[in-house]
């Protein structure tokens, strides 16, 4: 079974649970604002985020200059697995523009883009889910992937608030870390597709002491940032 959800294509990946704010200025975009404020209660009001694999699908702001022409977006030009950003607080500009708050719901598999006769874009789409949300080997694997991500917060920014903030939760903490850490674009959609919670876990747990280990290597030893250098995420 499929259903059909509007769709916004971003340079960034979104993980349930996590707050993402937008600023909504082409009309096509309003349009989704508008018709997501109306529905009832009962309906979902969410959309769906899927990710680019290259450019930006949002033309430069008007505000800014002249707009440059979009390409029309291609099933091949996204990522396979997105997620829903459920509207929380939409606040609407003197010039029609629109402020939003959303919160990340649930993942889902693109099927096929489709163009219908609104003016934003619509995928039909296949909603995943985390098979082992109390799996034994997530409740396992939980633990030391929070002590690693304490370990490699304090590294990256010592006295973080976020330390505080820590779910004991699972799936939760996967999704937290996911969206938290310091990885490319690559590795953030990896972990969103990723099937089941322990092997997302699983994962982490390995990107996090990789990426330990090289932030220790760049307090340690006195080389060339560029030495170390990696491709680093636009997000």
């Amino acid at each position: 079974m499929s259903d059909r959800l509007p769709v916004f294509p971003l340079s960034t990946v979104l993980f349930p649970g996590l707050v993402l704010p937008l600023h909504i200025f082409e009309e096509r975009y309003r349009a989704l604002v508008r018709d997501l404020v109306a529905l009832s209660a009962d309906d979902p009001h969410e959309f769906g985020v899927v990710t680019l694999r290259h450019g930006s699908e949002v033309p430069p702001d008007p505000g800014d200059g002249p707009v440059p022409a979009v390409p029309p977006i291609r099933t091949e030009d996204l990522y396979e697995v997105g997620c829903t950003a459920e509207l929380r607080h939409v606040t609407e500009l003197p010039d029609g523009r629109f402020d939003i708050m959303t919160v990340g719901r649930r993942r889902f598999t693109v099927l096929s883009i489709e163009q219908g006769s609104e003016p934003y874009l619509t995928a039909r789409v296949r909603w995943l889910t985390d098979a082992d949300e109390t799996d034994e080997a997530a409740h396992i694997l939980a633990p030391r992937v929070l002590a690693a991500f304490r370990s490699y917060l304090e590294l990256l920014r010592p006295n973080s608030e976020v330390l505080d903030q820590v779910p004991d939760d699972p799936t939760v903490l996967s999704h937290l870390v996911a969206a938290t850490a310091q990885l490319t674009v690559e590795e953030r959609q990896l972990l969103l597709a990723t099937p089941d919670t322990a092997s997302r876990l699983r994962t982490e747990l390995r990107l996090l002491n990789r990426e330990s280990g090289l932030l220790a290597r760049v307090r340690a030893v006195p080389v060339p940032l560029s030495d170390l250098a990696r491709p680093a995420s636009p997000n």
